[in-house]
């Protein structure tokens, strides 16, 4: 069972990795994985990762394999953003350590997820050791296409480029029946509608609440008859996505909490006791602003499903308003979809389908999300 089994719908990616892991000749030391949501970059990484590593050259069952896989591998250490951005003192110590001999393997790793939102500091303390990089690390980076330019073109200039695309409904299909057990027809349909995002499908297949705000956030675009309903579903929407994020981070904001409290040394007493509770203070700011930060990164990641599935909408309209013969993105909605094409001119569509994606600008400019969400479905009932 290889790795390469991870990576959906990328044949070409596969096959230039692969020769990689196994040719000296075609390796190089610093990687970039490009591709939209859900096309598997961090996934892709991981695999090669796994090749890398692995004797066999991925073979999946191996230990170094399975703990690569499974993110507990000593030589392979993954930067998976939280906040909203990745801060040069984590940059710095992860350098640090990819710069040590391996202790298992052949190479020492270091995957950066989203490279995207390495801030001005830490993308030059990155682009150090890009430059200068020893003979055993290897850096893979992981960016989004569609903002691809916003890792440095220093750092891009240094990394071999790894385009991926969308993969096809049947191959997601595939997957979920295949490796997640869901039947034909829930796999069918999950991947006809996520718009070829593995982790979207999987979670749609699974989670029924998933799909119960898939259908709320669809029924929008024909429901909004005034201004009091724009407002009202705006503050629902961001009310939702707010519960949902702080759903996310309940459980683990206390665990962290509590960790950080034994760790210094809560409830102490002695000589050291003021010392430690005035370091235990600071490090209690830290970790707030931590989960704040995460927090309002949930909150966005939410509303960005929401965005995602509204633009899908729209697009949808205006293929059916052209007669095109496209595949809908929402499938399982063709009959609102065709209405909404009576209804509405193609500008019209056009005006609304710009709204959606202004919300997505707005958001990622840090602007408030009640202001945000509340700008474009005053735009979508406006047309």
């Amino acid at each position: 069972m290889s790795v390469w089994q991870d990576v959906v719908g990328q044949p070409a990616a596969v096959a230039e990795l692969s020769t990689a892991a196994q040719d000296p000749s075609a390796m190089t030391h610093a990687w970039l994985f490009t591709g939209p949501p859900g096309s598997g970059r961090s996934v892709a990484a991981r695999a090669f990762a796994a090749a890398l590593e692995c004797p066999q050259h991925g073979c999946g069952e191996c230990t170094a394999c399975r703990t690569i896989m499974g993110g507990t591998h000593a030589d392979v250490r993954e930067v998976v953003p939280e906040g909203l951005s990745i801060s040069v003192k984590e940059t710095r110590a992860l350098v640090q350590l990819a710069a040590r001999r391996p202790a298992t393997g052949r190479y020492q790793i270091l995957i950066v997820q989203d490279a995207d939102r390495l801030g001005e500091r830490a993308a030059n303390a990155l682009l150090k050791a890009i430059e200068e990089p020893s003979g055993h690390t290897v850096f893979l980076l992981c960016a989004p296409s569609d903002h691809a330019e916003d890792v440095p073109i220093t750092i891009r200039s240094r990394c071999r480029l790894v385009p991926l695309r969308t993969p096809s409904a049947d191959a997601v299909a595939g997957v979920l029946v295949s490796r997640d057990g869901f039947d034909p027809e829930t796999a069918n349909w999950a991947a006809a509608v996520s718009g070829g995002h593995v982790g979207r499908a999987r979670r749609l297949a699974r989670d029924a609440e998933a799909r119960a705000r898939r259908e709320r956030v669809l029924d929008l675009p024909l429901r909004i008859r005034g201004l009091g309903d724009a407002f009202a579903y705006a503050d629902e929407l961001v009310r939702s996505a707010k519960a949902e994020a702080a759903e996310l981070a309940g459980t683990r904001d206390a665990a962290e909490r509590e960790e950080l409290a034994v760790a210094m040394g809560a409830g102490g007493t002695g000589k050291g006791a003021a010392a430690a509770a005035r370091g235990a203070k600071a490090a209690e700011r830290e970790l707030e602003r931590q989960q704040k930060s995460r927090s309002t990164r949930n909150q966005r990641d939410v509303l960005d499903r929401v965005i995602v599935d509204l633009a899908g909408f729209y697009r949808d309209t205006l293929i059916a308003g052209s007669g095109a013969r496209v595949a809908l993105t929402n499938p399982d909605r063709e009959s609102d979809v065709r209405r909404a094409a009576r209804e509405w001119s193609a500008e019209s569509v056009l005006r609304r389908l710009d709204s959606v994606l202004a919300c997505r600008e707005a958001l990622d400019r840090n602007v408030k999300p009640e202001i945000a969400v509340e700008s474009m479905l005053i735009a979508l009932y406006q047309g």
